[in-house]
C-alpha cells in the first residue's frame, strides 16, 4: 500500500487540510473587522491594519529561517507545538483589552503560522508518492484559499452576532482541536527540507528570469494585500451603517482562486504558455481595480470576482513557472518566491495607506494601478529573459552535439 493510500485510509490528509483552513482563518480574521478595532480602541486606520500586517510579516522570512527547525526537529513536533501555541494565543487575544498587548499577541501568532504552514506543505510534498504530489498540493492551495475566505466571512458574521472576540475564541478552540487531530502524523517522516543560503539566493536573484519573476510576484501581492486591507475602511466611509457581515461577504470573490488553481492546465492550454496566462491575469487585475472606483458596494462586490480571478491567474501560473525555470535547487527557488510574495503583501498591507489617509480612495487605487503597470513591465521582461535563456540553452546543446 502506498504512503498516500495509507494517509487517506487513516484520515491524515483531511486533518492536514482542516488545520490549513483554520490557520489561514487565523491569518486573515482581523482584516474585515479592522474598522471595529479602530473604533473600539480609538485608532487610526494605519494602527488598525497592523493586526493583519504583523501576522503576515514572518511569512516573508520563513523560508530562510524555518528550514533550520525542519532540519533538526520532527515535523510532527514542530507543527503540533506551533498549532497549540497559535490556539492558546488566539484564546488570550480574545480576552485582551490593551491595544499594544493585542499587537504583541498578533506578532507572536505571526511567528507560529510559518512553522505550521511550512511543516504541513513539506509533509504533503515528501510523504505523497511522486505521481500524487501535484494533486495533493493543489488541494492544499485550495484549502489556503478557502481558509482565507472563511476567516474573513465568519469574522464579520460573528462580530455582528456576538462581538469581535467570539470568533477568535472559537478559532483558539479549533486550533487546539487541530493539535489533537495531528497526533496521527507519521513521527519519522523524512522531509529533507532545503534551507537556502544567502549566497545561493543572491546568485539566483541575479539571473534575469528569476529577478523579473520575483519582482512581478512582489508587485502582484503588494496590490492584492493593499486593496483587501483598506477595503473595509472605504466601505464604512461610503456607508457608516454597513455591517461587518457585509464586509466579510465582500471577500466572496476570493474563492475564484480555487477554480483557477484547479484549472491551471486548461488555462495554459488555452493561452499557450504560463506567462501569457499571467499576462491575462494582470489585465483582469487592472480591470478589477477600476471597478472599485465606483462608490457602490454592489459594483465592488462584482469587481472582487474579476480582481481575485486576475490575481490567482498570475500567482498560480508564476508559482508553477518557477519550477520550469529552475533546473536545479528548485526548493531554494520556491522558497525565495514565497519570500518575495509575502514581503510584497506585508509592505502592500500598510504602505499605500499613506496615500489613502491623505488623498482618499481614488488616489489610493491609482497608486495600485501604477504598481500593476510595473508588474506588467516586469512580466514582459520575464518573457524576454526566459526566451533568451531558453535560446542560450538550446545553443549550448547544439554546440555540444
Amino acid at each position: 500500500m502506498s504512503v498516500l493510500a495509507s494517509l487517506r485510509l487513516n484520515g491524515t490528509l483531511p486533518k492536514i487540510y482542516f488545520c490549513t483552513v483554520i490557520t489561514f482563518c487565523s491569518l486573515y480574521a482581523a482584516q474585515p473587522i479592522q474598522p471595529v478595532f479602530q473604533h473600539e480602541f480609538a485608532l487610526t486606520s494605519f494602527q488598525a491594519i497592523l493586526f493583519t500586517t504583523l501576522m503576515m510579516l514572518p511569512l516573508g522570512f520563513a523560508p530562510m529561517f524555518y528550514g533550520v527547525l525542519l532540519e533538526s526537529l520532527s515535523a510532527r513536533m514542530i507543527v503540533r507545538t506551533a498549532i497549540l501555541l497559535l490556539g492558546v494565543l488566539e484564546l488570550v487575544f480574545s480576552l485582551t483589552n490593551n491595544y499594544l498587548l493585542l499587537l504583541f499577541l498578533r506578532g507572536l501568532q505571526g511567528m507560529a503560522i510559518p512553522a505550521i504552514l511550512t511543516s504541513l506543505v513539506s509533509y504533503i510534498s515528501f510523504t505523497a508518492p511522486r505521481e500524487d504530489v501535484q494533486s495533493a498540493i493543489a488541494r492544499y492551495i485550495a484549502a489556503t484559499i478557502l481558509g482565507g475566505f472563511l476567516g474573513r466571512f465568519f469574522s464579520g458574521l460573528f462580530t455582528d452576532l456576538f462581538g469581535w472576540r467570539f470568533f477568535f475564541f472559537v478559532l483558539g478552540l479549533l486550533l487546539i482541536w487541530g493539535f489533537f487531530l495531528l497526533r496521527t502524523l507519521e513521527k519519522d517522516a523524512n522531509l529533507e527540507y532545503t534551507r537556502p543560503k544567502l549566497a545561493e539566493v543572491a546568485e539566483l536573484v541575479r539571473q534575469p528570469q528569476f529577478f523579473w519573476l520575483y519582482c512581478t510576484i512582489f508587485s502582484v501581492f503588494f496590490v492584492f494585500a493593499g486593496l483587501l486591507n483598506f477595503l473595509p475602511f472605504e466601505l464604512k466611509a461610503i456607508n457608516p451603517s454597513f455591517r461587518e457581515t457585509g464586509i466579510g461577504f465582500m471577500y466572496f470573490g476570493y474563492v475564484m482562486g480555487i477554480l483557477v488553481s484547479l484549472n491551471v492546465r486548461r488555462l495554459i492550454s488555452l493561452f499557450g504558455s504560463e506567462t501569457r496566462v499571467a499576462m491575462a491575469g494582470l489585465f483582469l487585475y487592472f480591470i478589477g481595480i477600476c471597478g472599485f472606483m465606483i462608490p457602490d458596494h454592489r459594483a465592488m462586490f462584482l469587481s472582487m470576482f474579476v480582481f481575485c480571478t486576475g490575481m490567482f491567474m498570475a500567482h498560480s501560473l508564476l508559482s508553477g513557472f518557477i519550477n520550469t525555470l529552475a533546473k536545479s535547487k528548485k526548493g531554494i527557488a520556491n522558497g525565495v518566491y514565497i519570500s518575495f510574495y509575502y514581503l510584497g503583501g506585508t509592505i502592500g498591507s500598510f504602505a499605500p495607506g499613506v496615500l489613502y489617509e491623505h488623498f482618499g480612495w481614488r488616489i489610493f487605487l491609482y497608486s495600485l494601478i501604477l504598481v500593476v503597470c510595473g508588474a506588467l513591465y516586469c512580466l514582459r521582461r520575464l518573457q524576454q529573459a526566459a526566451a533568451a535563456a531558453h535560446a542560450a540553452e538550446n545553443g549550448e546543446e547544439d554546440r555540444l552535439e
